[in-house]
C-alpha cells in the first residue's frame, strides 16, 4: 500500500497519517516497524535497505518518507519501480509539500497509490497562472495575477511566460492563435498607455479564462 499526503496543513497530514499507524500496527510495535525518513537526507540505499528490513512480531512495516518532493532521482525511479510490484509487507506514506502536475513521481505512483490531498498554496508563476487559465478558474487566475505583480513580476515577464507554455503545445491550433491574438493585444494597450498594466492584464486573464 501507498499513499500521498500532499498539502502544507501539517496538522491534518499528521492526523492523516496516525490513522495509517493505528491501522497498520499496534501502538507497542510501532518503534520497531515504522521509519521516518527526510528525503534530503537519505540516498537510493538508505531506501533499499529500510525496504528490505523484516517486520518484528508484526505482518507489516511502515516507512514514511517527509519532503518527498526533495527525493533525488535514483530514489525517485527505484520509487516508481517498487509501487508496481509492492512489497506486502511495506507501507509507504510520502509526504509532499504541494500537488504539481509536472511531477513524474506524484503522477506515476498516483496510478497505484492513494493520493489524499490538503491544503496547500500555489506558488506564484506564470506555469501556475497558465494552468489556472486552462482550468477556466477566472477567480484563482485574478489571485495569482495579482501576487506576480506585487512580488515585482514585469508585465512583459508575464505575457512571455504566458506565451512560451502555449508554444509548448500547438501552437498551430485555433485555440493558441486565438490566444496569441489576444496576448498582442494585452501588449499593444500596455506599450501604448491605452490601459494600465494591470488592467490590461486582468482583462487578458478573464478573456482567456472565458475559452470554450
Amino acid at each position: 500500500m501507498v499513499y500521498l499526503l500532499v498539502g502544507q496543513d501539517i496538522a491534518a497530514k499528521e492526523i492523516q497519517l496516525k490513522k495509517i499507524k493505528q491501522e497498520f500496527l499496534p501502538p507497542q510495535l510501532q518503534d520497531f516497524n515504522l521509519d521516518t525518513l527526510y528525503a534530503k537526507e537519505i540516498k537510493l540505499k538508505d531506501l533499499q535497505e529500510r525496504f528490505l528490513s523484516i517486520p518484528v512480531k508484526s505482518d507489516k512495516r511502515i516507512v514514511v518518507i517527509k519532503d518527498a518532493q526533495q527525493l533525488d532521482q535514483p530514489s525517485r525511479d527505484f520509487l516508481l519501480d517498487f509501487t508496481q510490484k509492492p512489497l506486502k509487507q511495506l507501507v509507504l506514506v510520502l509526504d509532499f509539500d504541494q500537488y504539481d502536475y509536472k511531477d513524474e513521481l506524484i503522477k506515476g505512483i498516483g496510478k497505484y497509490g492513494r493520493l489524499l490531498r490538503f491544503k496547500e498554496t500555489v506558488n506564484p508563476d506564470t506555469f501556475a497562472l497558465n494552468r489556472q487559465i486552462e482550468l477556466r478558474k477566472t477567480d484563482s487566475a485574478l489571485r495569482l495575477l495579482s501576487q506576480l505583480l506585487k512580488n515585482g513580476e514585469a508585465p512583459e515577464r508575464i505575457l512571455g511566460g504566458l506565451r512560451y507554455a502555449w508554444e509548448k503545445h500547438d501552437i498551430q491550433s485555433v485555440s493558441s492563435r486565438k490566444k496569441l491574438r489576444l496576448l498582442l493585444g494585452c501588449d499593444l494597450e500596455i506599450k501604448t498607455g491605452r490601459l494600465k498594466a494591470a488592467f490590461a492584464l486582468e482583462k487578458l486573464v478573464i478573456s482567456l479564462c472565458g475559452f470554450a
